[in-house]
């Protein structure tokens, strides 16, 4: 069974806005492209994007065998979830953009390999624990319980938001330069993301919690 439109739409809504929001992973591929050319940038934007997949198998099947074990326990995995995007969304409506943030640089060897970046933005994404608190709060809230497949759908989702990933951070490692001044001359703009970011989070987070 195919996600249905609302899910679809609303999902993609939700992963564009908070893939554009300034967070390590876009700032690392941004400062790759800046520092290192278009070609280094887009790859090790691809790494980070595709390490989303083990985060999505990882969510599909914790999320499908808690609701297999016991509803009760999915309840409390999306009250849990939901308090930790209220948590993000807080931190975010609280940061202080682009300004704030110290990760606009990435370790780069100068003889490093494509193929050893690819895999340098892989791992960095796969081993984040944080991500994987993140796909477990933020996917179970676009599952419809009644529609059942829950497995299928969460590896749905999942494919949707690497998916989206993969096309913004490869654009943004070839844009790279541009985007960089751009921000340079606006420091505001990361701020007001970050803003809109933080009160998706909360609502998104708030929906969770007292959504049945």
């Amino acid at each position: 069974m195919l996600l249905t439109a609302n899910q679809f739409a609303g999902f993609l809504a939700a992963a564009l806005l908070i893939t554009l929001s300034p967070g390590p992973d876009n700032l690392m591929v941004l400062s790759m492209g800046i520092s290192r050319g278009r070609k280094q940038g887009m790859v090790f934007g691809l790494g980070c994007a595709l390490g989303c997949l083990s985060h999505t198998l990882l969510a599909t099947l914790g999320v499908s065998a808690l609701i297999a074990a016991s509803p009760a326990a999915f309840a409390v995995l999306k009250i849990a979830g939901g308090l930790y995007l209220i948590y993000l969304g807080v931190g975010a409506l609280r940061s202080h953009g682009i300004a704030g943030q110290n990760k606009w640089t990435v370790a780069a060897l100068p003889g490093e390999s494509l193929f050893r970046l690819f895999t340098k933005g892989l791992i960095a994404n796969s081993i984040n624990p944080k991500v994987v608190l993140f796909f477990l709060s933020f996917l179970p809230q676009f599952v419809l319980q009644q529609n059942r497949f829950i497995a299928w759908q969460t590896a749905q989702l999942g494919l949707l938001f690497t998916t989206q990933a993969v096309i913004l951070f490869c654009l943004l490692g070839y844009f790279s330069g541009v985007v960089g001044n751009w921000l340079n001359r606006r420091p505001s703009a990361g701020l007001w993301l970050d803003r809109l970011a933080g009160s998706i989070f909360v609502a998104l987070g708030l929906r969770l919690i007292f959504t049945h």
